[in-house]
């Protein structure tokens, strides 16, 4: 069955260099809106910070991935943390690294190896774990299913991302390849016709 590799929980780094501080966090992510919550959290955080510099990969096949230099010299930042995480093999995995300029500018092989090795230090720190690749599914329902949605829920093995309830009430989760369409019958038998399932890529 296919996997692919992940970090557990949040993790962090710290990397110190004339007078210049490197906070770094890795983060396991499965969207960009969890992406964006993360950033804006830590902006909000450490708002005292120079500079939020990050990289991320995402998706079954590691084929979305960004670096962002947040106005460190090019290539300075995003891609070496963006190295590190190919290094080891990740992906839905989101490392942002927050720098405290200490009055001494850096070369940029300088800022390279700082961020490079503050991501590195969040990353050896986090448990990286082995994730089968799963099918996204999206229910709607009214509320009075809610009892039969999370009782087939339950029995699927869905892994629950988010969910509303209120007059019309929404479930997102994810569920081993191959077992949504049983899912989505069974479902339809309980009177809730409205369910979608993005297949893995």
């Amino acid at each position: 069955m296919a996997s692919f590799q992940s970090i557990r929980t949040t993790s962090e780094g710290f990397y110190k260099e004339k007078g210049s501080k490197f906070l770094a966090f890795a983060f396991p992510v499965r969207t960009e809106d969890d992406i964006k919550h993360r950033l804006d959290d830590l902006r909000k955080q450490y708002y005292d910070a120079r500079h939020h510099c990050y990289a991320y990969i995402l998706g079954n096949k590691s084929d979305k991935y960004r670096a962002n230099d947040d106005g460190e010299p090019n290539h300075s930042a995003g891609d070496p943390i963006l190295g590190q995480i190919r290094s080891k093999d990740l992906t839905n995995t989101l490392v942002v690294v927050a720098r405290y300029f200490g009055g001494t500018k850096l070369s940029v092989s300088g800022l390279i190896t700082a961020y490079k090795t503050a991501a590195k230090e969040a990353l050896d720190a986090a448990e990286v774990i082995e994730t089968t690749i799963k099918d996204e599914v999206l229910i709607d329902f009214a509320y009075e299913q809610t009892s039969d949605v999370m009782r087939l829920a339950k029995e699927f093995g869905l892994e629950i991302e988010g969910q509303t309830f209120q007059e019309t009430c929404s479930l997102r989760g994810f569920i081993e390849v191959g077992t949504g369409d049983s899912l989505k019958e069974k479902l339809a038998l309980a009177g809730v016709s409205c369910v979608r399932i993005i297949k893995a890529t």
